[in-house]
C-alpha cells in the first residue's frame, strides 16, 4: 500500500527543507557556535560542502534500490535472517531519533512558550497529529507540506530582515582565533545534526518518488537552499547575540526572534517563528515515523503499515520521556555519543549492502 503511494519531485524538495531546517534551526546553531565561536561561518561552510557530498551518496544508493526501501534492500542483499538483523538495527535507530526529536519539541515547547504544561502532554498531542498525518499516507502529508511550506519560508525571512538592523559586524572579530581541532568538531556536529540524518530518505526515495531522475535534482537544490538558510541563520546568531551569549544559549535562534522590536510595533515575533519551527519539526518527525513504520511492516511482513502506527507511537512517546533524564545528558550524548552511531546507520549500513550487493553480481 505505501508503495503505490507516489510524490513529486516539488513535494521532494519540500521535504527536503523543512526536514533539513527542523530542529536544526533550534540547536544547530547554538552547538556550532559552542565549539567554533565567531569562525562558526567556516564550520557552516565546509558543512555544506560535504552535505552535498553526502546528498550525492545517497543518490547513488537510490540508483540501486530501485524501488526498494532500504530495509527491502537489506533483505535482498542479506537474505532474510542478516537482512532482519540489519533492518531491526536501522529501524531502532529510526525510533530512538524520532522520539529524541519529540523529546526536543516537549522541552521547547514546555521551556519556552506553555511553561505550565508538562511535556508528556505536549508530546502526546503532538504525537497524536504525527501519527494521524502517517495514517494518510506520505503522499497527502507531502501535499500539505507543500502548501504550509511559503508560510514557513516567509516565517524565516521575517526573522532575517527584522533582526539586520541590531547586527553587530565587531562580533565577528577577531578572525581565526578558533584552533582548527575545534571548528573541525563544529563540522562534525553538522554532518551529524543535518546531512547523515538525511538516511531516513532512503526509506522514501527513490521508492515513492515519480521521477528518479528529477528526484535527485531535488534532493541537491533542497540541501543547498537549506544550507543556505542555515548558514544566514547562524551567522546573524553571531552578529546579533555575540559568540559567548549565543554559545550560552539553548535555543539561540529563538533568543533572536525574541530581540525584534520595532518602534513599539512589532513585538513577540518569537511566537510567529517558534510556529515556523513547529512545522518544520513536525514534517521531520512524520519522516522518522514513517519510516519506521515502513520499516516494520517489511520486516514483518504486514500488508498494511497502518496497523502499527498507534502502538508504535505509543511507544516513542514513552521513549521521549525517558531518552535524555536532563539538557546536560543530552547535550553529552549530542557531543559524544551520537556522532558514531548516526555515521554507523547512515553511511556504514549503505554502504556495506552497496558493496556486498557489487560482489555477488560479479
Amino acid at each position: 500500500m505505501a508503495k503505490n503511494e507516489k510524490i513529486s519531485e516539488h513535494g521532494f524538495k519540500v521535504f527536503v527543507v523543512l526536514t533539513f531546517t527542523g530542529t536544526s534551526v533550534l540547536n544547530v546553531p547554538g552547538a556550532l557556535i559552542g565549539k567554533a565561536k565567531q569562525d562558526a561561518w567556516i564550520a557552516t561552510i565546509i558543512g555544506i560542502i560535504i552535505t552535498l557530498l553526502i546528498v550525492a551518496f545517497y543518490n547513488k544508493v537510490a540508483v540501486q534500490l530501485g524501488n526498494m526501501t532500504l530495509v527491502g534492500y537489506a533483505h535482498k542483499v542479506m537474505g532474510k535472517r542478516v537482512g532482519k538483523i540489519i533492518s531491526v538495527y536501522f529501524v531502532l535507530f529510526l525510533i530512538l531519533n524520532c522520539a529524541a526529536i519529540l523529546w526536543i519539541v516537549g522541552n521547547f515547547i514546555s521551556t519556552e512558550i506553555l511553561t505550565d504544561t508538562p511535556t508528556l502532554v505536549v508530546n502526546a498531542l503532538f504525537m497524536i497529529v504525527v501519527i494521524f498525518g502517517c495514517r494518510l499516507g506520505i503522499e497527502v502529508v507531502t501535499r500539505s507540506a507543500e502548501v504550509l511550506y511559503p508560510w514557513a519560508i516567509a516565517g524565516y525571512i521575517i526573522l532575517i530582515t527584522f533582526t539586520l538592523p541590531s547586527i553587530k559586524l565587531t562580533n565577528f572579530k577577531p578572525f581565526f582565533e578558533v584552533k582548527l581541532i575545534d571548528v573541525f568538531h563544529a563540522v562534525m556536529l553538522f554532518q551529524a545534526f543535518v546531512s547523515l540524518t538525511f538516511v531516513v530518505f532512503l526509506m522514501i526515495f527513490p521508492a515513492s518518488i515519480k521521477n528518479i531522475k528529477e528526484g535527485k535534482k531535488s534532493f541537491y537544490k533542497g540541501g543547498i537552499f537549506a544550507g543556505i538558510l542555515l548558514f544566514v541563520l547562524t551567522n546573524i546568531t553571531v552578529l546579533v547575540l555575540g559568540a559567548q551569549w549565543a554559545s550560552r544559549s539553548m535555543y539561540p535562534s529563538y533568543a533572536l526572534a525574541r530581540n525584534i522590536q520595532l518602534a513599539n510595533a512589532l513585538e513577540r515575533v518569537e511566537a510567529i517563528t517558534a510556529m515556523v519551527w513547529i512545522i518544520a519539526i513536525f514534517y521531520k518527525t512524520v519522516l522518522y515515523f514513517y519510516g519506521a513504520v515502513i520499516g516494520f511492516s517489511e520486516i514483518l511482513s504486514l500488508k498494511d503499515y497502518k496497523a502499527l502506527t498507534l502502538p508504535l507511537g505509543v511507544i516513542i512517546v514513552i521513549l521521549s520521556q525517558v531518552i535524555y533524564p536532563d539538557v546536560v545528558y543530552e547535550m553529552n550524548w549530542d557531543t559524544t555519543t551520537w556522532i558514531p552511531y548516526v555515521f554507523t546507520n547512515a553511511i556504514l549500513i549503505p554502504l556495506f549492502l552497496i558493496i556486498v550487493d557489487k560482489m555477488k553480481n560479479k
